[in-house]
């Protein structure tokens, strides 16, 4: 199977890091604008990204912006996207832009999530036009065509959604050939504090009951999607009776110590999808992240679990 619908630098990516995990690419990420001026499409600018999703966005884009907001708690940029970012400029968390350092970039323009820019917006406007997103609407799909549209890309996004959707037929497909059409699943993330199992809401919910089409195990439709998760107690895991259950561990020591103790418990051995051998671990990352990017790595991740 080709696993990766992008172009040659995003294959030459994975392959590198499948081979050891730390070489970047060599993307320039300081082109110069060519906009026409008289059009609402502008390509090849200096873009500033203070959303992590939408840099995520404009990598498979082949846009690379010249500086981006980091992950919060992680205080750095996604590992998935740090590769081609080596040039980039780091701004820090989307709701502490430093502001001194998104000036220092010089962009030509300013892509940003509404929801944490909006407090700010006079400010970044005072160095950029800004391009606001309310990524709460939508998918990351139509959050990749809008990009697409502004930035002379529209033809690649529609591209790189319809090889998406070719891999994940591919992988639904192994799904359903090893455990059936009418397997239930349900996803759960470890961290160094708490339990939590997802709802049918993002970042889990689109990929696991609406791109893969299974089904929710119990309870976790009546969760709504207000929420993207809830804090549960490692007893009640079985109540799901879940046939798939997909274990999200943080990266941190103390999150990989307490999903051990978990493994190792009574309670987590007599779960049937335990003893059937149905558990997927997942790292945080790209399967939070929601975005073009995280969701292709994600799905091509779950492929390679299949194999």
């Amino acid at each position: 199977m080709k696993k990766w619908w992008l172009p040659a630098s995003f294959t030459l990516l994975i392959t590198v890091l499948g081979a050891c995990g730390n070489e970047q690419t060599t993307t320039d990420s300081t082109s110069t604008s060519t906009s026409d001026k008289n059009s609402d499409v502008v390509s090849e600018q200096r873009i500033a990204s203070l959303s992590i999703h939408l840099t995520n966005n404009l990598i498979v884009l082949d846009e690379i912006p010249v500086g981006s907001v980091v992950g919060g708690g992680l205080g750095d940029f996604l590992p998935q996207a740090a590769p081609y970012l080596k040039n980039a400029t780091k701004y820090g968390p989307a709701k502490e832009v430093d502001m001194e350092s998104l000036l220092s970039s010089d962009p030509d323009v300013i892509v940003a999530d509404e929801e944490f820019a909006t407090a700010n917006l006079a400010d970044y406007e005072d160095i950029a036009p800004v391009e606001l997103y309310n990524l709460d609407e939508g998918t990351w799909r139509d959050h990749l065509l809008s990009l697409g549209e502004k930035f002379d890309k529209k033809d690649e996004a529609k591209q790189f959604i319809s090889d998406y959707e070719k891999k994940t037929e591919e992988v639904k497909a192994m799904l359903e050939s090893s455990y059936g059409e009418d397997a239930t699943a349900m996803a759960i993330r470890v961290t160094n504090k708490e339990l939590r199992v997802f709802s049918t809401a993002r970042p889990m919910g689109p990929i696991l009951f609406e791109d893969l089409d299974l089904e929710p195990a119990i309870g976790i439709v009546e969760m709504g999607t207000e929420e993207p998760y809830q804090v549960i107690s490692k007893e009640v895991i079985g109540d799901y009776n879940a046939d798939l259950i997909f274990v999200v561990v943080n990266s941190d020591e103390e999150a990989q110590k307490v999903y051990k103790e978990l493994a190792a418990s009574s309670v987590w051995q007599s779960l049937e999808a335990v003893q059937n051998d149905q558990i997927f671990v997942v790292s945080d990352q790209p399967w939070l992240d929601y975005s073009a990017l995280g969701n292709s790595m994600a799905m091509d991740d779950l492929f390679d679990q299949l194999k």
